[in-house]
């Protein structure tokens, strides 16, 4: 993230935060008790701190993976489809598997999650660059059938208990918990999203394939005249952001929920969009972004116990902060339009 870019990130999250207070004052409460409350839920207790890390974990991953394909100029809204998908293999290896040690059945449960993501983003990449079809569209529908599909999985063939949920996995295919503080369970699952947002990051900065897919994002016709290929870089930029939000379904079955059940995502791989948003598509100020919507929501709860302030007062001021960041993407590309029909004229 560039200077500009953390600047504008920062005064679309101060400028949240501000609305949020007035519109807390003219329900007739105290923004600052509100915002200490908030404060105290997500940071000021070990339970709300693991929460919020926890919560932060698939939302580094999908947020990674809507970042990576913005900078190949594709608009991923495929990241929630991806993460079930992702989720659904886990859990299916997770229990079907038996008698493997845990350094073997946790990695290939692990790598099979993320590969089931990249299949399910490789599909609208490869419509988009042999077809022509607009990857919104695509991804939009294939989450409605990824979603549908393991609902149908989780309340037929894989129903366990007469429960909409799979078994549980093996205890071999579980993350190791880092920290706890009952119920609360902080598994390697946040090591193993940093280390994908290192690994994102050296791809983008120091290899070929990384100035490849941000060349096509900057102009994809020159990229094509300089001997770069639109349509592969399309379809590897949507493997691997698929293979992220598949990864984050994963960590999910293996390291929070230890099996799969409907609904499981909770909007993640949509909120992914907002990191990426707000994290100006840079693989590291995507943890900040992160770890901004976990407290948030982790610290909703109690602002709503003790202060009686409503928990979803949290989506206006995230809502506020997207604007905000939207708002100046778009004077920031008006005005470079105006200067080039100046230049032109």
């Amino acid at each position: 993230m560039n200077l500009r870019g953390f600047f504008v990130s920062l005064f679309a999250v101060f400028f949240g935060l501000l609305m949020g207070a007035v519109i807390i004052y003219l329900i007739g409460k105290d923004p600052i008790k509100a915002y200490a409350v908030l404060w105290k839920g997500a940071f000021g207790t070990e339970k709300g701190f693991l929460s919020t890390l926890t919560k932060a974990t698939p939302l580094i991953l999908t947020g990674l993976s809507v970042a990576f394909s913005f900078r190949c100029g594709l608009f991923n809204i495929g990241a929630e489809g991806q993460l079930y998908m992702g989720a659904i293999t886990a859990a299916y290896l997770g229990f079907k598997i038996a008698g493997l040690p845990s350094f073997i059945h946790l990695p290939l449960v692990l790598i099979a999650g993320a590969l089931a993501g990249a299949f399910w983003g490789f599909v609208p990449g490869w419509l988009k660059a042999k077809r022509g079809v607009h990857e919104v569209i695509n991804t939009i529908m294939m989450n409605y059938i990824a979603i549908l599909f393991t609902d149908y999985l989780v309340t037929g063939p894989l129903m366990t208990n007469y429960v909409p949920k799979t078994p549980l996995i093996a205890k071999s295919a579980m993350l190791p918990t880092l920290l706890s503080s009952p119920p609360i369970y902080l598994s390697a699952g946040i090591l193993v999203s940093l280390l994908c947002v290192y690994i994102v990051d050296f791809i983008l900065r120091k290899t070929v394939v990384g100035y490849e897919v941000r060349a096509v994002g900057f102009n994809p016709y020159a990229a094509e005249y300089g001997g770069i290929s639109i349509g592969r870089n399309f379809m590897l930029a949507m493997s691997i952001s698929g293979a992220l939000a598949g990864l984050a379904g994963a960590i999910d079955v293996c390291g929070v929920y230890h099996r799969f059940y409907g609904g499981l995502s909770g909007g993640k791989g949509f909120d992914g969009i907002s990191v990426a948003l707000v994290a100006q598509n840079n693989p590291w100020g995507v943890i900040l972004a992160a770890l901004l919507f976990a407290s948030l929501r982790t610290g909703s709860n109690l602002m709503q116990l003790e202060a009686g302030i409503p928990k979803h007062i949290v989506f206006v001021i995230q809502g506020i902060v997207i604007f905000t960041v939207a708002c100046e993407r778009a004077f920031r590309t008006y005005f470079a339009f105006k200067e080039r029909r100046k230049e032109s004229a």
